[in-house]
């Protein structure tokens, strides 16, 4: 919890907002999640069920939060840029995204992905977004380039929480299935080393993000034929996110809480001061 409680404070969310939130949530998965048959548990069984105050339980059944929805610039954005990396008419041999024209008379152009995905929004409303978000740019001969090979804004929050609480989300969900279910496990794998130096480290990120580019490239082929194949179907429900995540640190979880503990021991019962530590 460590890391997610230093972004929360480093964006201002304080311990009661994120209590208030976690009551949300409990009451939330205890209805709609946990319960058995077809009527749902009374405020009494979600109390003794959460750990939430019975008051509170009659009180977010009565406001429960929605989810909240994407903003409209990710489901857009990463359409195009899917579409962009799936076809060989805008890649290269390699797979990556070739720059296109504004537009094109023959020939695919950047306008033409956008029109293909969604006809309710401008193609330069979508441009003008990318190039403040940090996706894309014109290179000098006025094409669209991509700045990588997914749809990840450098700038703009709403758009980095988005990713953050679905990424996260589906990446405990998957590991919770594992703990709970004793067959079919889901993919949910690492490699982790210590000992390294920091060039090492540097040179196993690349390696990471170059091996790892290849799969999701490949994957994202496949998932848009599929895709396109199961359009308009009854049955075509399921949802699928396969990512990739590349941490590297200086020490490790123990060692940093033993740092904090050690901090707090010299601040409180350390030597005075001047003397040797």
């Amino acid at each position: 919890m460590r890391p997610l409680v230093r972004l929360l404070i480093a964006k201002g969310v304080t311990l009661p907002a994120m209590t208030e939130l976690l009551k949300d949530v409990y009451v939330s998965v205890a209805l709609h999640e946990v319960e058995s048959g077809a009527k749902a548990p009374t405020d009494s069984r979600v109390s003794v069920m959460t750990g939430v105050h019975r008051k509170d339980v009659k009180r977010l059944r009565a406001n429960t939060v929605e989810d909240v929805p994407a903003p409209r610039n990710v489901g857009i954005g990463a359409m195009v840029i899917s579409r962009w990396l799936g076809s060989t008419a805008t890649t290269d041999d390699q797979g990556r995204p070739r720059p296109l024209p504004r537009q094109s008379e023959s020939g695919p152009s950047f306008d033409k992905l956008v029109e293909g995905v969604s006809t309710d929004v401008r193609p330069r409303a979508v441009l003008d977004e990318w190039i403040r978000l940090g996706v894309a740019r014109l290179d000098a001969e006025g094409r669209v380039a991509l700045n990588q090979l997914a749809f990840v804004p450098q700038k703009g929050f709403e758009e980095k929480a988005f990713y953050l609480g679905r990424n996260t989300a589906d990446h405990v969900a998957a590991a919770a299935h594992n703990m709970l279910t004793d067959g079919n496990p889901m993919l949910e794998r690492s490699v982790h080393y210590s000992g390294l130096t920091a060039e090492s480290a540097k040179q196993l990120a690349e390696a990471a993000e170059r091996s790892g580019m290849q799969s999701l490239l490949a994957l994202n082929r496949m998932a848009l034929e599929l895709a396109e194949r199961d359009a308009g179907r009854a049955d075509a429900t399921a949802r699928i996110n396969f990512g990739l995540y590349f941490y590297r640190g200086t020490s490790s979880f123990q060692s940093s809480a033993a740092k904090l503990s050690e901090t707090a021991d010299s601040e409180t019962e350390g030597p005075p001061a001047g003397e040797p530590k």
